[in-house]
């Protein structure tokens, strides 16, 4: 590997982005804001290696080195010098909680299992993108050790997530891009109308139960196309499908709305570098008080609702509503505790009723041509539901698509209703689960 450039004078502390602040608020003994990456490889992983690969990332990625502190007013990351975060076997049911004062602080893990190589981040610490930065950059380099010829000097501009580790970071990586960008002239009221909740028996504590769809996205592609929508409007409208399928079954006496809380990535809009949380929400979704929808009918709701929401300046709208609650001069002086009573009341009450289930779409991936012949495709996984519902997780690598799905319920109604949908489309799926029981669709 190159030399390295000489360090430039690090920050002593990060203040938590505008998405960052409500995460650790919400934390539980049976919940803990924590997600999942995943890369499989052709071969056995060296947990050796990669333990090295870690070592030598890392510090690349100045705020993921970090450990959560409790100020006065608002807590804030510094920066991690203690030994880790450790490479470890991976367990049967991920996305653990994360203690701030556990794993010598550090708010991210990496396992290791056959062939599989697993990152898991504190939402705290940033998104998707972020996340999959990192996970991409220590594989580079760990199949680099392991004596391929693989190139680990690119740049996010190259359109790939493998980052120099012989390069410092560029500032905009580690800026809060919610406060550079929220600028709009009015701020959109929020949706507040209470949606569909799922009815399931509560899982032990901290039993992650996972079901991954495995199938062709060329195939998904063609299908969703045969509805004149994109994948990720198809894959939205079948999961609309299945929770109004088991509203359905549950008999209710009234029909609720049904909303499925999707994150949108806001670099797709905004000319931003960062590498923490810069994604927002929206809430595609249908209400049965209205009528019977037919399948076709959904995909046109979801259609026409993410055209709608999903533009640079409804965007700059949203965020700059989040960020007038923290630039207001009275929230900036109100202490900490009172701050942690406000948000968590208003998540519980209001936020967490304006979805029935979670649906993020990374995307495809690419990965430099010198990768390609080392991997066989990646897993993303939203972990533990804050209430009775499942997440779910969509992830493309070449004609691999993968749609992976996580709850705390024992009952997988919504997950059979939703692969079923997609068999009876001609789409082939393979299932695979940690749970030990079989899945018909």
């Amino acid at each position: 590997m190159a030399k390295r450039e000489k360090p430039i004078p690090r920050k002593d502390w990060y203040q938590l982005d505008l998405s960052a602040i409500v995460y650790p608020t919400l934390h539980r003994h049976d919940f803990a804001p924590v997600y999942r990456q995943s890369v499989l490889l052709t071969e056995v992983v060296d947990p050796e290696l990669l333990q090295r690969a870690v070592d030598l990332t890392m510090p690349r990625f100045p705020t993921y080195k970090v450990a959560m502190r409790k100020g006065l007013f608002w807590r804030y990351l510094e920066p991690n010098d203690r030994p880790g975060p450790f490479v470890q076997p991976d367990i049967k049911n991920p996305c653990q909680p994360m203690y701030f004062k556990g794993n010598n602080r550090y708010l991210i893990r990496f396992y290791y299992y056959r062939n599989r190589i697993s990152l898991e981040a504190h939402h705290s610490l940033g998104d998707g993108t972020g996340c999959m930065c990192v996970l991409q950059t220590v594989t580079a380099v760990y199949l680099r050790l392991k004596g391929y010829p693989v190139e680990t000097a690119f740049s996010k501009e190259q359109g790939y997530f493998v980052m120099n580790i012989d390069k410092q970071p560029d500032p905009e990586e580690l800026e809060d891009a919610y406060m550079k960008y929220a600028n709009a002239k009015f701020c959109p009221p929020r949706p507040g109308e209470k949606t569909y909740r799922i009815r399931g028996t509560k899982e032990s504590f901290y039993t992650l139960n996972i079901i991954d769809g495995i199938m062709s996205t060329s195939a998904v592609l063609a299908v969703a196309k045969g509805y004149h929508a994109t994948i990720t409007e198809y894959l939205n409208a079948v999961l609309l499908y299945a929770l109004l399928k088991k509203q359905e079954s549950d008999r209710r006496l009234r029909l609720k709305p049904v909303k499925v809380a999707m994150p949108v990535n806001l670099r797709r809009f905004f000319p931003s570098k960062t590498l923490r949380n810069f994604i927002t929400m929206i809430y595609p979704g249908v209400d049965p008080r209205l009528g019977e929808y037919t399948f076709e009918e959904i995909v046109t709701q979801v259609h026409n609702d993410m055209r709608y929401h999903i533009n640079e300046k409804f965007l700059r709208g949203d965020i700059t509503t989040n960020a007038a609650t923290k630039r207001h001069p009275l929230i900036r002086i109100v202490t900490l505790f009172i701050k942690d009573f406000v948000i968590k009341l208003f998540y519980t009450r209001v936020q967490d009723h304006n979805s029935s289930a979670g649906l993020t779409n990374m995307g495809a991936l690419k990965v430099p041509e010198s990768m390609k012949p080392y991997i066989v495709r990646f897993d993303i996984y939203m972990g533990q539901p804050f209430s009775s519902r499942t997440n779910c997780a969509i992830i493309s690598y070449e004609d691999t698509l993968t749609i992976n799905f996580a709850s705390s319920i024992i009952e997988a109604d919504v997950e059979r209703y939703f692969f079923r949908k997609l068999v009876q489309d001609g789409i082939h799926v393979k299932i695979e689960s940690n749970r030990e029981m079989t899945l018909e669709v």
